[in-house]
């Protein structure tokens, strides 16, 4: 994974979490693309880029959606002590 050029954003909070969940279980960014994709939720690289470093939104499917993918409840997500 390329180091992040720009400093995180605060456009959401789970952001940075999304990530380290992503790295502690060594998901790759396609693969979690494609665990979205099965549940419906169909983000760009790009955009889910900007989601794991806090420059975009993240909407209410994509939190649920994220949520039964680390198998983790809504309150830990956006629990932004990490």
């Amino acid at each position: 994974m390329k180091p992040r050029k720009q400093e995180l954003g605060n456009k959401n909070l789970i952001g940075h979490k999304i990530t380290m969940l992503r790295l502690e279980r060594n998901i790759k960014q396609k693969e979690l693309l494609a665990r979205l994709q099965t549940r419906g939720v169909d983000i760009s690289p790009s955009g889910l880029s900007k989601l794991e470093g806090q420059v975009r939104p993240v909407t209410d499917i994509e939190l649920k959606a994220l949520a039964d993918i680390f198998n983790i409840s809504y309150e830990e997500l956006l629990d932004d002590t990490y």
